[in-house]
């Protein structure tokens, strides 16, 4: 791998609530180098949005608290960093485009103050060239009449046109670090093959480290070189983007990848995983797969698997692939294929 850029090391970031401490992110690890784009994916509550706002340390006006682990970029703990420190770095080393875009933008300031204001804070531009700037940030996310827009209000925008202007926002520093959550979500398929290809123009262009947080496995088919699947506030699989296709190893990836429509195939309904993702608070016992798992074993309902090197370049979560004397698992093997 090239030099890393963002390092998190065994992150747990624990809620607290009237029904007791919810575990969203369990110990996570993620690693990204300098010009890589690494794919999270998983499903809605595994955790993907928690270690994205953890690592840019944007939790402090929620019940969240990062109470174990390291995350380090450019070799330094942000967690070891004071706010002002942080606010330095974010907006202008390390960005993020978040997936909410009507409450991530001021709605009673114009569309040109926020991204002038960020412009001039982290660049250094005069008024007149933060303008300029601002506009051709708008253009180049594929927005029209950008010089209209800038000086209009977030509700005047649709959801898409928002959108694009927080991912002008996120790209106008050219940060070292992008972390971008669900970004091409509200856009239709055009405008989101435009965004993609800014992602991959400026990672190209400035080896800009990019950890993309998504549900489309397609998109990470085109944009990731290597792909990191969360459940339940755990990494369950990670390996680089081809074999996470062409062999997946854990039941969950399987059942993800399974689920893709595929050209030609005249299938009569899409393959699903059944059931739902463990809510936080409601954990069950050992493997937090297992209720829903096709391959599961006694061992899973009674202890949690750790992430293991199964391969040179491949970990894995399950017990399938642990070092251990169960039963049938040649034969539990070749079920789950």
């Amino acid at each position: 791998m090239s030099q890393i850029m963002l390092e998190i090391d065994d992150l747990k970031t624990y809620f607290r609530g009237e029904e007791g401490t919810v575990k969203a992110v369990d110990g996570v690890t993620i690693t990204v180098g300098k010009g890589e784009t690494v794919g999270v994916v998983g499903e809605s509550g595994c955790g993907k949005s928690v270690t994205s706002l953890s690592t840019m340390r944007l939790l402090h006006d929620t019940p969240g608290k990062i109470v174990g682990g390291t995350i380090k970029f450019e070799g330094k703990n942000l967690l070891e960093l004071s706010e002002k420190e942080m606010r330095q770095l974010r907006g202008n080393d390390m960005a993020m485009i978040f997936q909410e875009p009507m409450s991530s933008l001021n709605p009673v300031y114009k569309i040109g103050k926020q991204l002038e204001e960020v412009i001039r804070l982290h660049m250094k531009y005069n008024k007149k060239q933060a303008r300029n700037h601002a506009v051709s940030m708008l253009k180049m996310v594929g927005l029209p009449r950008a010089e209209e827009i800038i000086n209009e209000y977030p509700f005047q925008l649709s959801g898409g046109m928002r959108q694009r202007v927080m991912i002008a926002m996120a790209m106008a520093c050219n940060p070292k670090l992008l972390i971008a959550d669900e970004p091409t979500t509200a856009l239709d398929v055009t405008i989101q093959a435009q965004i993609l290809d800014l992602m991959r123009k400026l990672r190209d262009e400035r080896d800009t480290a990019i950890m993309l947080i998504t549900h489309d496995l397609g998109v990470v088919a085109e944009m990731c070189d290597r792909v990191v699947v969360m459940y339940a506030g755990k990494v369950v699989e990670e390996t680089d983007v081809e074999t996470l296709f062409t062999e997946p190893q854990h039941p969950y990836t399987k059942g993800l990848i399974g689920s893709i429509p595929k050209l030609g195939e005249n299938a009569a309904k899409l393959e699903s995983i059944p059931g739902n993702v463990p809510t936080p608070a409601n954990m069950p016992k050992g493997c937090k797969f297992a209720p829903r798992c096709k391959s599961v074993m006694d061992i899973c309902w009674e202890k949690d698997p750790e992430l293991l090197k199964t391969d040179t370049n491949h970990t894995c979560r399950c017990w399938l692939y642990q070092d251990n004397d169960i039963e049938n698992k040649e034969d539990l093997l070749e079920v789950s294929e």
